[in-house]
Protein backbone atom coordinates (compact mmCIF):
# COMPACT_ATOMS: atom_id res chain seq x y z
CA UNK A 1 0.00 0.00 0.00
CA UNK A 2 1.43 3.63 -0.62
CA UNK A 3 0.82 5.15 2.59
CA UNK A 4 1.83 2.20 5.28
CA UNK A 5 -0.27 0.73 7.95
CA UNK A 6 1.45 2.21 11.27
CA UNK A 7 1.79 5.80 9.83
CA UNK A 8 -2.14 5.89 8.66
CA UNK A 9 -2.77 4.56 12.22
CA UNK A 10 -0.64 6.73 14.16
CA UNK A 11 -1.60 9.97 12.12
CA UNK A 12 -5.14 8.96 12.67
CA UNK A 13 -4.88 9.03 16.55
CA UNK A 14 -2.72 12.17 16.37
CA UNK A 15 -5.32 14.16 14.66
CA UNK A 16 -8.31 12.56 17.28
CA UNK A 17 -6.14 13.36 19.93
CA UNK A 18 -6.28 16.92 18.58
CA UNK A 19 -9.62 17.06 18.40
CA UNK A 20 -10.67 15.85 21.82
CA UNK A 21 -8.12 18.67 23.13
CA UNK A 22 -10.13 21.09 20.89
CA UNK A 23 -6.77 22.24 19.23
CA UNK A 24 -7.66 23.74 16.09
CA UNK A 25 -4.39 24.39 14.60
CA UNK A 26 -1.58 21.71 14.65
CA UNK A 27 0.97 20.60 12.47
CA UNK A 28 0.78 17.02 10.27
CA UNK A 29 4.36 17.03 9.32
CA UNK A 30 7.32 19.36 9.46
CA UNK A 31 9.31 20.41 6.05
CA UNK A 32 12.67 20.65 8.31
CA UNK A 33 15.81 22.51 6.51
CA UNK A 34 18.62 21.58 8.30
CA UNK A 35 20.72 23.92 5.50
CA UNK A 36 20.06 25.64 2.77
CA UNK A 37 23.24 24.66 0.14
CA UNK A 38 22.92 22.13 -2.53
CA UNK A 39 24.59 20.22 -5.20
CA UNK A 40 22.58 21.23 -7.93
CA UNK A 41 20.95 24.58 -9.04
CA UNK A 42 17.16 23.35 -10.37
CA UNK A 43 15.28 25.62 -12.59
CA UNK A 44 12.30 26.10 -10.53
CA UNK A 45 14.16 26.17 -7.00
CA UNK A 46 13.87 29.44 -5.25
CA UNK A 47 15.82 27.81 -1.65
CA UNK A 48 19.19 28.42 -2.78
CA UNK A 49 19.31 32.13 -3.39
CA UNK A 50 21.10 32.87 -0.03
CA UNK A 51 24.22 34.44 0.53
CA UNK A 52 27.01 32.53 0.49
CA UNK A 53 27.45 33.22 4.80
CA UNK A 54 23.90 31.16 5.03
CA UNK A 55 24.39 28.40 2.41
CA UNK A 56 27.49 27.53 4.71
CA UNK A 57 25.21 27.15 8.10
CA UNK A 58 24.08 23.75 8.74
CA UNK A 59 21.72 23.24 11.87
CA UNK A 60 22.97 21.28 14.90
CA UNK A 61 21.35 17.81 15.17
CA UNK A 62 19.53 19.04 19.09
CA UNK A 63 17.96 22.40 17.60
CA UNK A 64 16.46 20.11 14.66
CA UNK A 65 15.09 17.45 17.02
CA UNK A 66 13.98 19.99 19.55
CA UNK A 67 12.10 22.23 16.95
CA UNK A 68 9.89 18.68 15.88
CA UNK A 69 9.61 17.69 19.25
CA UNK A 70 7.85 21.20 20.14
CA UNK A 71 5.66 21.01 16.97
CA UNK A 72 4.17 17.69 18.44
CA UNK A 73 4.31 16.60 14.07
CA UNK A 74 3.96 12.92 13.97
CA UNK A 75 5.72 13.21 10.49
CA UNK A 76 9.33 15.00 9.61
CA UNK A 77 9.83 16.07 5.87
CA UNK A 78 13.68 16.56 5.49
CA UNK A 79 14.84 18.94 2.92
CA UNK A 80 16.83 21.50 1.92
CA UNK A 81 18.98 21.97 -0.01
CA UNK A 82 20.21 18.64 -0.15
CA UNK A 83 20.34 16.89 3.33
CA UNK A 84 23.23 14.61 2.57
CA UNK A 85 25.23 17.69 2.79
CA UNK A 86 24.87 17.94 5.94
CA UNK A 87 27.56 15.92 8.08
CA UNK A 88 25.32 14.49 10.92
CA UNK A 89 22.26 13.98 8.57
CA UNK A 90 22.56 10.39 9.67
CA UNK A 91 22.38 11.44 13.40
CA UNK A 92 19.83 13.37 12.98
CA UNK A 93 17.54 11.13 11.27
CA UNK A 94 18.20 8.27 14.23
CA UNK A 95 17.70 10.69 16.86
CA UNK A 96 14.00 11.54 15.20
CA UNK A 97 13.47 7.85 14.55
CA UNK A 98 14.32 7.03 18.28
CA UNK A 99 11.46 9.41 18.69
CA UNK A 100 8.85 7.15 16.54
CA UNK A 101 8.27 10.10 14.19
CA UNK A 102 8.21 9.38 10.38
CA UNK A 103 10.63 10.80 8.58
CA UNK A 104 11.39 11.40 4.74
CA UNK A 105 14.88 12.41 3.91
CA UNK A 106 14.33 14.52 0.86
CA UNK A 107 17.38 13.98 -1.71
CA UNK A 108 17.96 14.62 -5.38
CA UNK A 109 20.18 11.24 -4.81
CA UNK A 110 23.35 12.38 -6.51
CA UNK A 111 25.35 11.57 -3.46
CA UNK A 112 23.94 8.67 -2.21
CA UNK A 113 25.98 6.12 -3.39
CA UNK A 114 29.02 8.58 -3.33
CA UNK A 115 28.83 9.79 0.42
CA UNK A 116 27.08 6.36 1.35
CA UNK A 117 30.00 5.38 3.64
CA UNK A 118 29.89 9.01 5.66
CA UNK A 119 26.82 7.89 7.03
CA UNK A 120 24.97 5.37 9.21
CA UNK A 121 21.52 5.26 8.24
CA UNK A 122 19.79 2.04 8.94
CA UNK A 123 16.25 0.76 7.88
CA UNK A 124 13.26 1.26 9.95
CA UNK A 125 9.80 1.08 9.36
CA UNK A 126 9.98 5.43 10.94
CA UNK A 127 12.49 5.83 8.09
CA UNK A 128 12.16 6.53 4.59
CA UNK A 129 14.29 8.44 1.47
CA UNK A 130 12.53 10.70 -0.75
CA UNK A 131 13.93 10.95 -4.26
CA UNK A 132 13.29 13.80 -6.41
CA UNK A 133 12.13 12.63 -9.85
CA UNK A 134 10.89 15.48 -12.36
CA UNK A 135 10.35 13.10 -15.19
CA UNK A 136 12.42 10.42 -17.42
CA UNK A 137 16.04 11.27 -18.39
CA UNK A 138 15.83 14.09 -20.34
CA UNK A 139 13.01 15.88 -18.20
CA UNK A 140 14.64 15.54 -15.58
CA UNK A 141 18.20 16.59 -16.22
CA UNK A 142 16.98 19.57 -17.69
CA UNK A 143 14.61 20.28 -14.78
CA UNK A 144 18.35 19.91 -12.49
CA UNK A 145 20.03 21.97 -14.86
CA UNK A 146 22.76 18.66 -15.47
CA UNK A 147 23.12 16.08 -17.36
CA UNK A 148 23.23 12.50 -16.36
CA UNK A 149 21.48 13.14 -12.81
CA UNK A 150 18.69 10.79 -13.82
CA UNK A 151 21.02 7.74 -13.68
CA UNK A 152 22.27 8.74 -10.92
CA UNK A 153 19.17 9.07 -9.44
CA UNK A 154 17.67 5.24 -10.64
CA UNK A 155 20.76 3.46 -9.46
CA UNK A 156 20.59 5.13 -6.11
CA UNK A 157 16.87 4.25 -5.76
CA UNK A 158 18.07 0.93 -6.96
CA UNK A 159 20.76 0.49 -4.30
CA UNK A 160 19.12 1.80 -1.23
CA UNK A 161 16.20 -0.72 -2.47
CA UNK A 162 18.79 -3.49 -2.11
CA UNK A 163 19.69 -2.05 1.51
CA UNK A 164 16.23 -2.30 2.34
CA UNK A 165 15.46 0.72 2.82
CA UNK A 166 11.95 2.14 2.33
CA UNK A 167 12.18 4.34 -1.27
CA UNK A 168 9.17 6.75 -2.53
CA UNK A 169 9.68 9.28 -5.25
CA UNK A 170 8.79 13.07 -5.35
CA UNK A 171 8.11 14.72 -8.82
CA UNK A 172 7.07 18.23 -9.23
CA UNK A 173 5.41 19.28 -12.64
CA UNK A 174 5.53 22.39 -15.04
CA UNK A 175 3.53 23.64 -17.59
CA UNK A 176 5.98 21.95 -19.96
CA UNK A 177 4.61 18.62 -19.21
CA UNK A 178 2.20 16.83 -20.60
CA UNK A 179 -0.47 13.99 -19.43
CA UNK A 180 1.97 11.39 -21.39
CA UNK A 181 4.68 12.74 -19.92
CA UNK A 182 3.24 12.53 -16.02
CA UNK A 183 2.13 8.82 -17.02
CA UNK A 184 5.24 7.71 -18.45
CA UNK A 185 7.37 8.86 -15.51
CA UNK A 186 4.92 7.44 -13.09
CA UNK A 187 4.42 4.02 -14.64
CA UNK A 188 8.07 3.83 -14.85
CA UNK A 189 8.43 4.73 -11.13
CA UNK A 190 5.65 2.55 -10.32
CA UNK A 191 5.81 -0.80 -12.34
CA UNK A 192 9.76 -0.81 -13.05
CA UNK A 193 11.61 0.80 -10.51
CA UNK A 194 9.06 -0.38 -8.16
CA UNK A 195 9.10 2.51 -5.50
CA UNK A 196 7.44 1.91 -2.25
CA UNK A 197 5.21 5.09 -3.06
CA UNK A 198 4.57 8.33 -5.03
CA UNK A 199 4.13 11.93 -3.90
CA UNK A 200 3.46 14.47 -6.48
CA UNK A 201 2.83 18.49 -6.50
CA UNK A 202 2.38 21.10 -9.55
CA UNK A 203 5.48 23.49 -9.18
CA UNK A 204 4.68 26.53 -7.35
CA UNK A 205 5.96 29.79 -8.52
CA UNK A 206 8.82 30.92 -6.17
CA UNK A 207 9.42 34.40 -6.23
CA UNK A 208 13.69 34.05 -6.53
CA UNK A 209 13.60 30.47 -9.30
CA UNK A 210 15.90 30.90 -12.12
CA UNK A 211 12.52 29.85 -14.21
CA UNK A 212 9.69 31.82 -14.08
CA UNK A 213 8.34 31.03 -17.25
CA UNK A 214 7.01 27.57 -16.42
CA UNK A 215 4.86 27.71 -13.53
CA UNK A 216 1.17 26.06 -13.81
CA UNK A 217 -2.01 27.78 -13.37
CA UNK A 218 -4.73 26.78 -11.61
CA UNK A 219 -7.12 25.69 -14.70
CA UNK A 220 -3.69 24.15 -16.26
CA UNK A 221 -2.88 22.43 -13.30
CA UNK A 222 -6.39 20.69 -13.25
CA UNK A 223 -6.68 19.94 -16.78
CA UNK A 224 -3.36 18.47 -16.79
CA UNK A 225 -4.31 16.20 -13.49
CA UNK A 226 -7.68 15.17 -14.85
CA UNK A 227 -5.60 13.80 -18.42
CA UNK A 228 -3.38 11.69 -16.30
CA UNK A 229 -5.44 9.92 -13.66
CA UNK A 230 -7.60 8.63 -16.66
CA UNK A 231 -7.67 5.28 -17.51
CA UNK A 232 -7.72 4.36 -14.11
CA UNK A 233 -4.04 5.38 -13.40
CA UNK A 234 -4.89 7.01 -10.63
CA UNK A 235 -5.56 3.75 -8.67
CA UNK A 236 -3.26 1.90 -10.37
CA UNK A 237 -0.07 4.01 -9.44
CA UNK A 238 1.14 3.61 -5.60
CA UNK A 239 0.46 7.33 -4.61
CA UNK A 240 1.43 8.42 -1.55
CA UNK A 241 -1.62 11.05 -1.19
CA UNK A 242 -5.37 10.89 0.21
CA UNK A 243 -8.04 10.42 -2.32
CA UNK A 244 -9.36 13.80 -1.91
CA UNK A 245 -6.29 15.86 -2.81
CA UNK A 246 -6.11 14.33 -6.07
CA UNK A 247 -9.48 14.88 -6.29
CA UNK A 248 -8.45 18.38 -6.22
CA UNK A 249 -5.36 18.43 -8.57
CA UNK A 250 -8.26 17.23 -11.06
CA UNK A 251 -10.53 19.76 -9.98
CA UNK A 252 -13.44 17.85 -8.66
CA UNK A 253 -12.99 19.05 -5.66
CA UNK A 254 -11.88 22.56 -4.14
CA UNK A 255 -10.31 23.31 -0.58
CA UNK A 256 -9.01 26.70 1.16
CA UNK A 257 -5.17 26.49 1.79
CA UNK A 258 -4.18 24.79 5.98
CA UNK A 259 -0.97 26.29 5.61
CA UNK A 260 -0.37 25.85 9.63
CA UNK A 261 -0.45 21.98 8.75
CA UNK A 262 2.90 21.39 6.95
CA UNK A 263 4.96 24.68 8.34
CA UNK A 264 8.52 24.98 7.60
CA UNK A 265 11.61 24.76 10.04
CA UNK A 266 15.03 26.50 8.87
CA UNK A 267 17.88 27.70 9.69
CA UNK A 268 16.48 31.17 10.33
CA UNK A 269 13.90 29.82 12.15
CA UNK A 270 9.61 29.09 11.71
CA UNK A 271 9.02 30.78 8.29
CA UNK A 272 5.82 32.33 7.93
CA UNK A 273 3.39 31.37 6.51
CA UNK A 274 3.81 28.38 4.70
CA UNK A 275 7.51 26.51 2.99
CA UNK A 276 7.14 28.32 -0.10
CA UNK A 277 6.67 31.66 0.90
CA UNK A 278 8.87 33.75 3.93
CA UNK A 279 6.97 36.62 5.15
CA UNK A 280 9.44 35.94 8.67
CA UNK A 281 10.53 33.66 11.32
CA UNK A 282 9.81 33.35 14.34
CA UNK A 283 11.63 31.19 17.09
CA UNK A 284 8.92 28.58 18.18
CA UNK A 285 6.28 26.83 16.76
CA UNK A 286 3.88 28.71 19.34
CA UNK A 287 4.74 31.84 18.05
CA UNK A 288 4.19 30.40 14.27
CA UNK A 289 0.46 30.16 15.28
CA UNK A 290 -0.11 32.61 17.33
CA UNK A 291 1.57 35.60 15.57
CA UNK A 292 0.39 34.78 11.67
CA UNK A 293 -2.58 36.40 10.37
CA UNK A 294 -3.40 32.96 8.32
CA UNK A 295 -6.83 34.26 7.41
CA UNK A 296 -5.02 36.75 4.89
CA UNK A 297 -3.30 34.39 2.75
CA UNK A 298 -5.21 31.80 0.12
CA UNK A 299 -6.43 32.08 -3.53
CA UNK A 300 -8.05 35.69 -3.67
CA UNK A 301 -6.48 36.86 -0.71
CA UNK A 302 -3.31 37.26 -1.83
CA UNK A 303 -2.15 37.57 -5.34
CA UNK A 304 1.46 34.57 -4.42
CA UNK A 305 -1.02 32.08 -4.02
CA UNK A 306 -3.82 32.69 -7.13
CA UNK A 307 -2.16 29.94 -8.55
CA UNK A 308 -0.80 27.82 -5.80
CA UNK A 309 -1.70 24.03 -5.74
CA UNK A 310 0.79 22.53 -3.93
CA UNK A 311 0.84 19.52 -1.47
CA UNK A 312 2.32 21.61 1.41
CA UNK A 313 -0.92 23.52 1.62
CA UNK A 314 -3.50 21.53 0.22
CA UNK A 315 -2.86 17.85 1.51
CA UNK A 316 -3.68 18.95 5.14
CA UNK A 317 -6.93 20.35 3.96
CA UNK A 318 -7.75 17.29 2.21
CA UNK A 319 -6.96 14.93 4.99
CA UNK A 320 -8.77 16.83 7.71
CA UNK A 321 -11.62 16.78 5.44
CA UNK A 322 -11.14 12.96 4.82
CA UNK A 323 -10.77 12.68 9.13
CA UNK A 324 -14.03 14.42 9.41
CA UNK A 325 -16.38 12.23 7.18
CA UNK A 326 -16.86 8.59 7.74
CA UNK A 327 -17.37 8.02 3.75
CA UNK A 328 -14.03 9.65 2.84
CA UNK A 329 -12.30 7.61 5.77
CA UNK A 330 -13.44 4.29 4.33
CA UNK A 331 -12.30 5.71 0.78
CA UNK A 332 -9.23 6.72 1.68
CA UNK A 333 -8.82 3.18 3.06
CA UNK A 334 -10.37 1.05 0.25
CA UNK A 335 -8.41 3.07 -1.97
CA UNK A 336 -4.80 3.46 -0.59
CA UNK A 337 -5.65 -0.21 0.40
Amino acid sequence: MAIPMRQAARVSSYMLQNKIKGRKKFPLIVELEPLFACNLACNGCGKIQHPHEVLKQRMPVEQAVNAVLESGAPMVSIAGGEPLMHPQIDVMVAELVKRKKFVYLCTNAELVEKFWDKFDFKPSPYFSFAVHIDGLRERHDASVDKDGVFDIAISAIKFLKSKGFRVTTNSTFFNTDTPQTIIDVLNFLNDEVKVDSMMISPAYAYEKAPDQDHFLGVTETRELFRKAFAGGNRKRWRLNHSPLFLDFLEGKADFECTAWGIPSYSLKGWQKPCYLMADGYVETYRELIETTDWDKYGRGKDPRCNNCMAHCGYEPTAVLATMGSLKEGLRAMREQG
